[in-house]
């Protein structure tokens, strides 16, 4: 389980977040939610390390990030973030970068780590990319693959800024199926999304974010209840039941 404590996040000369306390649990999914510029990808990347804290603990099933080499937290937290450069390597060579964790150097593929690389491929929807140079890759495709990269970290834990950004909304939908069954694997994943209404019915704790610190941490249904999220982006936020559960829509409080 990955855990932040009175987190104070933010760069050098500026605090983005500060008080933050939230835990990314084993089987579960959590949303984190706000408004842009209040944080969210910031605290995302804090989480493991990726930015120092300015304040307050992360803690890696009960001990310190800190206590952690780089390499051990690899094989246990993978970080999927919203946009990244796209070297002149097939999708295939991208996606084996998420073995680095397991290797020595010179790095040297094993059978384990081409068959993982498969599975990544494979749950990610991307194993017909895998031959196909990056650059030449949809903004949509390419983010497919940078997925099934952190798949293939094979993490107990993992952190994705934005992963539906450049899909379609049918692989928006698989992608979050997806979600769904690393949790049921007994996962933890943490997520950024714009899309309230997709993080509504696909989590199962949402991080409310705003003014610079945690809002509201609790179910989809408690947050809906307490009217926290819709004050905070601004919005009109409603529901209606549906035969898999609710179904959320938002519009602009003037169009009530």
């Amino acid at each position: 389980m990955l855990e932040v404590r009175n987190l104070a996040a933010g760069y050098p000369g500026r605090t983005v977040l500060e008080g933050v306390t939230l835990a990314v649990r084993p089987g579960r999914v959590l949303a984190l939610l706000g408004p842009n510029g209040c944080g969210k990808s910031t605290l995302l990347r804090t989480m493991p390390g990726l930015l120092p804290p300015l304040g307050g603990e992360i803690l890696l099933d009960g001990r310190p990030l800190g206590d952690y080499s780089p390499r051990q937290a690899a094989q246990r937290v993978a970080y999927l973030p919203q946009s990244r450069t796209a070297p002149s390597i097939t999708a295939r060579r991208m996606v084996l970068h998420g073995r680095f964790p397991y290797l020595s150097y010179p790095r040297r593929y094993r059978r384990e780590d081409h068959d993982a690389v498969d599975r990544a491929l494979a749950a990610a929807d991307a194993l017909d990319l895998e031959d196909r140079p990056l650059p030449e890759l949809s903004g949509g495709q390419r983010q497919k693959v940078y997925l099934a990269m952190a798949l293939a970290q094979e993490t107990e834990t993992v952190l994705m800024d934005e992963p539906t950004t450049y899909l379609d909304i049918r692989h928006q939908l698989e992608t979050l199926a997806l979600v769904r069954r690393l949790a049921a694997e007994g996962r933890g994943v943490a997520l950024v999304l714009h899309d309230l209404c997709l993080a509504l019915a696909s989590a199962d704790d949402v991080a409310v974010l705003g003014e610079g610190r945690l809002l509201a941490l609790g179910g989809p249904e408690e947050i809906y209840q307490g009217g926290i999220l819709a004050r905070a982006m601004g919005i009109s936020l409603e529901r209606t039941a549906g035969p898999e559960g609710w179904r959320y829509a938002c519009r602009l409080p003037e169009e009530e």
